[in-house]
């Protein structure tokens, strides 16, 4: 009996201890108060309610995204729109901490009262950083209004033809592989800047970093062209030119004005040509048509080309299409002219100076003056020459006009003579000729003689005009009067 008694005590002790141990162990485990000493980041969140940690958690969260990030510049005074470190794309979470709370209240108790028993006691906030949303409050719109645009270095010509050149502005721009670092080492990794008591609203201050954009132009690439000085100036008279001639001339020589040919590039006036239709437009004067002089649009124009031609030639470039006129020129020797005709002939020649070349082109006191500035040999020169080879006597025809009185004739072409001529050009180095050079050799056919006749002789009389071509070329203009 004594046994039983025994035996019944020792059973119901350890009844009663499992009991103890188990509600125990149920307590741990179910408590809602995070364990003792855990740290999340700075704050001592040990003891407390979960639910009311993870509450006041989202809050300090949010806040340190709400706190005002303060852009500044040494250099400049910046109008910044207000910005919060959420504005720069920073964010702020505890998951895992949340995350660790969970497994406190999931699984077995056994699980729990693992979890429990095992909780870290320190744990770190985590931030994220997006600098893309940043980028759309600094906008480069933002950017221009602060800090200006880059403005290109300009070369200009003087009045005295010398070469002279305006600096180039550079700015300033946002250098923003260094902000994404600079800004992530001024966010806050604690609630500490929350907890001060100094400031009401505490903000996050950061330093611009910036960076010096220049133009795409500059003095120094300007003056890597090699666009020097003035090699040579050609002029020619626009004598008694017309109003509408008058402003042909002055159209085309608008529309050459400023071009740069880089080294190797071919010059190609029928481009000039449309340039100057399209921006000015062209009046009427004398066009060449068959080697007439009609009434047309754009008559003078050939003076720029022709003009251009010399410069070239006085520049030693390489000609790579060239014609003289049907007819002479007033404004410049035989041999030295290039005519143009929309789809049938152009000028063009080829930067051979091994650097950039600009031409200026301008009317002034009814001249035309080209020039090219450039690089060029100061003791290298060229001069041109021409010689008469032949000259060709007008031929001369009839036509019948029955309303003359018989035996009368009348002038009804004048006619005019035509000549063969010779061009050299010729190189001198240091004032001594090295080379002279035959360039061209130019026809410029004899314009028939054409009379009217009322006659009661049998002599044989000559067709005036040959076969009309179905669209004869218009020199020295764009179209004849009639829109041919």
């Amino acid at each position: 009996m004594k046994k039983i008694h025994i035996s019944f005590i020792v059973f119901a002790f350890f009844i009663l201890l499992f009991a103890f141990v188990f509600g125990w162990l149920y307590m741990y485990a179910h408590q809602s108060k995070i364990p003792p000493g855990v740290h999340l980041s700075d704050w001592s969140v040990g003891g407390q309610n979960q639910t009311t940690v993870l509450h006041e958690l989202d809050e300090k969260l949010t806040a340190l995204e709400n706190l005002p990030l303060t852009v500044q510049s040494e250099n400049n005074n910046l109008s910044v729109p207000d910005l919060t470190l959420a504005d720069a794309g920073v964010s702020f979470s505890a998951d895992k901490f949340k995350q660790a709370l969970s497994t406190l209240s999931e699984g077995g108790l056994i699980q729990r009262v693992v979890h429990r028993w095992h909780f870290s006691e320190q744990w770190e906030i985590e931030t994220t950083m997006d600098s893309d949303q940043l980028k759309q409050k600094l906008t480069p719109e933002w950017e221009k209004e602060q800090f200006g645009t880059p403005v290109n270095a300009v070369r200009q010509i003087t009045p005295n033809d010398e070469v002279v050149y305006v600096p180039e502005q550079s700015t300033r721009r946002i250098k923003w592989d260094q902000m994404k670092e600079k800004l992530s080492q001024v966010i806050p990794d604690d609630f500490s800047l929350l907890a001060q008591k100094d400031q009401t609203t505490p903000s996050i201050f950061i330093d611009l970093p910036l960076q010096e954009v220049k133009p795409s132009v500059t003095i120094a690439s300007l003056k890597e062209e090699g666009i020097e000085r003035k090699i040579i100036e050609v002029t020619t008279s626009l004598g008694s030119s017309g109003e509408g001639r008058a402003h042909n001339v002055s159209a085309a020589a608008s529309a050459l004005n400023g071009l740069v040919l880089k080294p190797g590039d071919i010059f190609d006036y029928g481009s000039i040509v449309e340039k100057a239709e399209k921006e000015s437009g062209f009046q009427e004067a004398p066009v060449i048509v068959k080697g007439q002089l009609v009434p047309g649009v754009g008559g003078g124009i050939c003076q720029v080309s022709s003009t251009l031609y010399n410069a070239a030639l006085r520049t030693g470039l390489e000609i790579v299409e060239r014609r003289n006129h049907s007819l002479p020129v007033s404004y410049l020797p035989k041999g030295l002219d290039a005519t143009f005709a929309s789809g049938f002939i152009n000028f063009r020649f080829k930067n051979t100076t091994g650097k950039s070349l600009l031409i200026k082109a301008d009317v002034k006191d009814r001249e035309l003056l080209i020039s090219f500035f450039g690089t060029f040999p100061e003791n290298v020169s060229y001069e041109l020459d021409t010689n008469l080879l032949e000259t060709l006597s007008a031929p001369l025809s009839y036509v019948t006009d029955a309303s003359l009185s018989p035996g009368s004739e009348v002038v009804r072409q004048a006619g005019s003579t035509g000549y063969v001529v010779a061009s050299y050009q010729i190189k001198k180095v240091d004032g001594e000729v090295v080379s002279r050079k035959l360039i061209s050799k130019d026809t410029y056919r004899p314009q028939e003689r054409v009379l009217a006749v009322n006659r009661n002789t049998h002599q044989k009389e000559t067709p005036s005009d040959s076969p009309d071509m179905e669209s004869p070329p218009v020199e020295d203009g764009v179209r004849t009067e009639n829109g041919n």
